[in-house]
């Protein structure tokens, strides 16, 4: 394997990695060397996951929390730091989904959106960039998706969050790149999670997600991984601020 994307010896933090997408990102980053702490607010699934990795010879924990609590947030980048010292790559992956028209939206739930999908990145990159910031060096990667630059009726408050946290990796990149913390974001197109499961379920909507994209088809879990090991690797060591889409040619078709 290449030096360049080999991250033995680095600790890594996956938000919102007991399944699906993160629990693929934390597969890759594992299986190239990382220590992988994995997060998750369902202490059940994030236990059979991260043994799932364990199992397969990884270093692999656990760190159950729930990323829009605060102090929990806080509490947890701070165990991190006693247990390991230090924090080299942040996967800002957890997030949630709510669709519905408009008019029966209500303040409370896209101001929840909002916290599980934009906040909850901010705190939780603000707390590993003091660790980042003391070591010299850091990864931050932000999970964004293509609905940051194509956006869907009914998502509101998903298309909202997700614009933002493209700017918001852009802002931290400025601040944090001179410092040597780099942070990029990964924008992923349709991909078969259990999020999307009332799409994946919808014939007529897959159907056009198959027709839409170049590809033909939705994007497999494990396919978000390689980005994730590019951007926290040496690879990427000159990209900072740059949002990497993968979504199988969606947004690059008309």
């Amino acid at each position: 394997m290449s030096s360049l994307f080999w991250l033995e010896g680095r600790i890594a933090l996956v938000t919102g990695a007991s399944r699906g997408l993160g629990f693929a990102i934390a597969e890759a980053l594992a299986a190239h060397g990382a220590h992988v702490v994995l997060n998750s607010r369902n202490d059940h699934l994030l236990r059979e996951a991260t043994e799932k990795l364990t199992g397969m010879g990884y270093h692999a924990e656990a760190l159950p929390f729930d990323v829009t609590d605060a102090d929990a947030a806080v509490d947890a980048i701070e165990r991190i730091r006693e247990v390991h010292g230090r924090l080299d790559i942040l996967v800002n992956n957890a997030g949630i989904q709510l669709r519905k028209p408009l008019l029966e939206w209500t303040d409370a739930e896209f101001e929840k959106v909002l916290s599980a999908n934009l906040v909850a990145c901010f705190r939780l990159a603000r707390e590993a960039a003091r660790l980042m910031l003391e070591q010299g060096s850091g990864r931050i990667i932000n999970v964004g998706s293509v609905t940051g630059f194509l956006a869907r009726g009914s998502i509101h408050a998903y298309v909202a969050a997700k614009t933002g946290l493209h700017g918001l990796t852009r802002s931290l990149a400025a601040e944090l790149g001179p410092e040597g913390v780099l942070v990029n974001g990964i924008a992923p197109g349709f991909f078969a999670t259990d999020m999307n499961k009332a799409l994946l379920e919808n014939a007529e909507f897959t159907d056009w997600v198959q027709k839409r994209t170049p590809l033909g088809r939705w994007g497999a879990n494990h396919e978000l991984g390689g980005a994730a090991v590019y951007l926290a690797s040496d690879a990427a060591s000159y990209v900072n601020g740059h949002i990497l889409v993968v979504d199988g040619g969606l947004g690059a078709t008309m």
